[in-house]
C-alpha cells in the first residue's frame, strides 16, 4: 500500500455496525470509500453513508455502498475526509475542489470528524502552501473581493477550461486569497463576518482527530 491508501485503511478501526458515514472527496477519500464498501459488504456492518460531493458520491454508488442524501439525516455518526494543510491544532484548509458548504455541514454534523492524510499536508500555519478559498454569493463577488482585498491579495477562481469562472456545485463563485494574518482564529472570524460569503475552506475546532501516514507509519493527532 501507499501512504494514501495505508492511512485510509487505518480509518476503518472507527466504522462499526449501523453507522452513518460521511464521505470525503479526493485522491485519499477514494481509497477509504473503496475500503469501506468492501468491509460493510463482507462483515455485513449495515453502514449506510452520505456523501460530500456529487464526485464521491458517484464513486460510492459505483463500489455499492447504501447513500442517503443530506435532507435525510439530521446528524452522522463518522466524517472521513482528506484535507490540503493540516496545521498541529487540527485547523484545517479545504476547497480546492467545490463542495465547501457540503464538506462543513458534514464535519459539523459529525459526532467524530477524522481527518485522514499523508504528512506533506501538516503545515505551520494555514495558507502556507495554498491561498484560501471562500465561497461567495455571485452577485457580491466583486463586493467581498474588494472587502478582502484590505487584508490580502487573490482574485476570483478561473474554471479548468480557463473559459469562464469557476462554479461551485452550490451555484457559486470561489475567491483564493493569501493573507499575511497567520492566527486561524482571526481568519476563520474574518471571513465567517464577511457578508457575501456562503462558506470559506478554514475548517476551525472542527476536526476531532487526525490520521497521518509517512513512509508506511501512521501517526494519530487528537484535539485536547
Amino acid at each position: 500500500m501507499n501512504d494514501k491508501e495505508l492511512v485510509a485503511h487505518q480509518a476503518l478501526q472507527y466504522v462499526s455496525e449501523n453507522m452513518i458515514v460521511g464521505l470525503g472527496t479526493g485522491s485519499t477519500a477514494n481509497f477509504f470509500i473503496d475500503a469501506l464498501a468492501k468491509r460493510n459488504k463482507e462483515e455485513k456492518l449495515n453502514v449506510r453513508a452520505v456523501s460530500s460531493s456529487v464526485v464521491s458520491m458517484i464513486k460510492a454508488k459505483e463500489a455499492g455502498l447504501p447513500l442517503l442524501s443530506m435532507d435525510q439525516i439530521k446528524e452522522i455518526d463518522l466524517y472521513i475526509d482528506g484535507a490540503d494543510e493540516i496545521t498541529p491544532d487540527l485547523t484545517l484548509l479545504k476547497g480546492r475542489g467545490y463542495d465547501l458548504v457540503r464538506e462543513k455541514l458534514l464535519a459539523r454534523a459529525a459526532r467524530k470528524f477524522i481527518v485522514i492524510a499523508d504528512e506533506s499536508k501538516i503545515v505551520k500555519n494555514i495558507g502556507d502552501n495554498f491561498p484560501v478559498p471562500s465561497e461567495v454569493h455571485p452577485f457580491a463577488w466583486e463586493l467581498v473581493k474588494n472587502v478582502l482585498m484590505k487584508k490580502g491579495t487573490g482574485d476570483i477562481r478561473i474554471n479548468a477550461a480557463k473559459d469562464g469562472y469557476a462554479i461551485t456545485s452550490c451555484g457559486n463563485f470561489v475567491l483564493d486569497f493569501n493573507f499575511a494574518e497567520k492566527s486561524s482564529e482571526n481568519l476563520n472570524n474574518l471571513l465567517s463576518l464577511t457578508p457575501g460569503i456562503v462558506e470559506h475552506g478554514i475548517f476551525y475546532n472542527l476536526a476531532h482527530g487526525a490520521l497521518i501516514s509517512h513512509n508506511g507509519n501512521v501517526r494519530e493527532i487528537w484535539r485536547s
